[in-house]
């Protein structure tokens, strides 16, 4: 390694993987490889695409591996090769064996977008805003075999105006993304040089931190259904949640999805804006109501 120059390994998958990346890029750090999600049939021909991390790692010429999984020996012993200085991980979706953890001479590090130890797990982001829960943040971790149960390198607290909260899912994702991929830039070279100590979860500043951990789940189509006589602060949040895969969604009382694609929360009321019937085009949520009535 020279000291601007680390060597390191990147797995990642989806777009807030390239998020990552594009501020690892931007800051002269490019990965010399790329571990990422085997591709997956898309389209109506079903043709393999590949996912967003490979397509980025493509576009450079970087050298890109998807295997199905990560326990095959020979995978382990082929990484092992390489002197590694460090592997970084972002979304990639799979746990990493202790083995592979135990390659890179500084170990692994991930972006997590919570405040951890708040919101371990698969799905940070929505269960931040399904629980109304701010200020949010990201967090550098070292990677152990637990669920994001790894010693904490680096934190760093995003800053949202009350009014502005809650962003969307997307934008939410987005913003923790570029946050986390430079907070991971800036930490970078002194983690390499030896200089950060790494902070265990259940010794944070308060010694709380084991009292503090929660954790978040993988949610499913049916946790984005709206129950429109609900709490009106609750379904806001949850169209905020759910914007894109699950969407928030709602039945009509002839039982077809309704997708809510834009709603505000004024004075205490939700008001829904526009929406997308099934098998329709995106409306204005009043000319929705207007077609029922017809």
């Amino acid at each position: 390694m020279s000291k601007d120059k680390p060597l390191f390994a990147f797995f990642g998958t989806p777009r807030l993987a390239t998020i990552v990346l594009d501020a690892l890029e931007a800051r002269g750090f490019l990965p010399a490889l790329v571990v990422t999600a085997p591709d997956k049939p898309r389209g109506r021909g079903l043709e393999p695409t590949p996912c967003p991390a490979k397509r980025w790692a493509l576009e450079r010429g970087i050298d890109v591996i998807s295997p199905a999984s990560l326990k095959d020996a020979s995978l382990t012993e082929e990484l092992a090769n390489t002197p590694w200085d460090v592997f970084l991980v972002a979304a990639y979706g799979k746990l990493i064996p202790k083995a592979m953890l135990d390659i890179p001479r500084r170990g692994v590090l991930n972006v997590h977008p919570s405040l951890l130890p708040k919101f371990r797990g698969p799905s940070p982001i929505t269960s931040a805003i399904l629980e109304d829960a701010h200020p949010i943040g990201v967090t550098i971790m070292l990677l152990t075999e637990g669920m994001d149960e790894g010693p904490i390198v680096a934190q760093a607290t995003v800053d949202i105006e009350e009014e502005a909260w809650p962003l969307k899912g997307q934008d939410l994702e987005d913003l923790l993304a570029a946050e986390g991929g430079t907070l991971l830039a800036e930490v970078l070279p002194p983690w390499l040089a030896g200089e950060i100590e790494p902070v265990p979860q259940d010794l944070p500043a308060g010694g709380q931190g084991a009292n503090l951990a929660t954790y978040t789940k993988k949610f499913t189509d049916a946790n984005a259904l709206i129950d429109l006589a609900a709490s009106p602060r609750q379904n806001f949040l949850k169209i905020r949640a759910f914007d894109t895969n699950p969407r928030a969604y709602f039945l009509s009382p002839k039982g077809k999805r309704v997708i809510i694609t834009e709603a505000e929360f004024v004075d205490g009321k939700l008001e829904i804006l526009r929406v997308l019937p099934e098998g329709k085009k995106e409306m204005l949520y009043a000319d929705f109501l207007r077609g029922q009535k017809s």
